[in-house]
């Protein structure tokens, strides 16, 4: 991330997704991510699905950022061939991966952590308000979810969830992970943090497109979000 806790998390009042979701899918143009390793197509939900594999399709249509930039994968991670330095480096989206055993100053797997993330996990970082992604998903069943969310934030930030084209959670309030008892600076940006059941929505059986706005301060690290069925 940029050289760029406790939680308390609001959960949205769930509303539900587009009437007619497939009039949205039929005229939106972006396809699912896929790449020499990842190949497993629309995410699947339940599960994890995370932000880095947001869809293909380009500025506009899969996502919206405000540089055609990659400020992680080819500026901060050099460019020098490998997959994860150069993970989708001539897109606009800013990528970059949790980096582990690094000492003395430790990234991603520092001591001021909330939630621990995945080894080499990809994720969307140098967020800024007004920037959105889409993701396409698969849901199993139709059904109403709750999301977890694993992320960073300096500051706090407010995001929010569309499905399908419509607005389907008001406005989500992130808490910051800032911790004035880290004396690193930089690090402030890799205090990973779990927020439980951030909010619900009602998802049909089958593929669903989900957009992530950006809405408030960004300075953000987006890693997933981990979706569970509601309990009857």
């Amino acid at each position: 991330m940029r050289t760029k806790i406790f939680s308390v998390c609001l959960i949205a009042t769930c509303i539900t997704a587009a009437a007619h979701p497939q009039s949205f899918q039929s005229q939106y143009k972006g396809t699912p991510y896929g790449d020499s390793r990842y190949q497993d197509g629309p995410q699947k939900i339940p599960g994890r699905v995370f932000c880095a594999y947001y869809d293909l399709g380009g500025e506009g249509i899969a996502y919206h950022d405000i540089d055609e930039k990659n400020h992680g994968s080819g500026e901060l991670n050099p460019a020098d061939g490998t997959y994860l330095h150069e993970f989708r480096m001539h897109e606009g989206v800013d990528t970059s991966f949790v980096k582990f055993d690094r000492k003395p100053d430790q990234v991603d797997d520092n001591p001021y952590d909330r939630a621990l993330p995945p080894r080499d996990m990809l994720y969307v970082g140098w967020t800024e308000p007004g920037e959105w992604f889409n993701i396409t998903v698969n849901a199993a069943k139709t059904e109403t979810y709750t999301a977890d969310f694993l992320y960073t934030s300096n500051r706090g930030a407010t995001i929010s969830i569309d499905v399908n084209g419509k607005s389907a959670t008001a406005p989500l309030g992130i808490a910051s992970t800032y911790d004035s008892a880290d004396p690193v600076a930089w690090r402030q940006w890799h205090h990973w943090n779990l927020a439980p059941n951030l909010f619900k929505v009602h998802l049909d059986k089958g593929k669903n497109v989900l957009t992530v706005h950006i809405l408030s301060n960004g300075q953000m690290n987006l890693g997933y979000f981990d979706f569970k069925p509601i309990p009857d």
